[in-house]
C-alpha cells in the first residue's frame, strides 16, 4: 500500500499572533516592522491610542464601555472584563486558525486580564 502526500508547499498551517495590550502590542509591531510573513497578526487592547498606532491590520479595541477608551490601569480585572464583553468579535478574528500565538506582557492591566 503507498501513501500520497501533499507537497510541503501545500501544507501551510494559517497563523494567527495576537498582541494582548500595550506590552503585546508591541511585540507585534516588532513581528511586522522586521518583515515577518506568512502569519496573519491581530492587535487587541483597550486603549483606543495606542491601537490606533499599531499597525496590525486587524485590531479589535475591547472593553469600550468600560475603559471608554483608555488602558485597564494597570488592573487585571478590568482587563479580564474587557476581553470577555467581545468575546464573540474576537472568536471571529480567530476562526480558520490552525495556531494562535497570544503574546502579552504580566503585569498590566489588559494584557494579564485578558491573555
Amino acid at each position: 500500500m503507498l501513501f500520497e502526500f501533499d507537497s510541503l508547499s501545500e501544507q501551510k498551517a494559517k497563523l494567527k499572533v495576537v498582541g494582548v495590550g500595550g506590552a503585546g502590542g508591541n511585540a507585534v509591531t516588532r513581528m511586522i516592522t522586521s518583515g515577518m510573513q506568512g502569519v496573519d497578526f491581530i492587535a487587541i487592547n483597550t486603549d483606543a491610542q495606542d491601537l490606533d498606532n499599531n499597525p496590525s491590520e486587524q485590531k479589535i479595541q475591547v472593553g469600550k464601555n468600560l475603559t471608554k477608551g483608555l488602558g485597564a490601569g494597570a488592573n487585571s480585572s478590568v482587563g479580564r472584563e474587557a476581553i470577555e464583553a467581545d468575546r464573540e468579535a474576537i472568536k471571529a478574528l480567530l476562526e480558520g486558525a490552525d495556531m494562535v500565538f497570544i503574546t502579552g506582557g504580566m503585569g498590566g492591566g489588559t494584557g494579564t486580564g485578558a491573555a
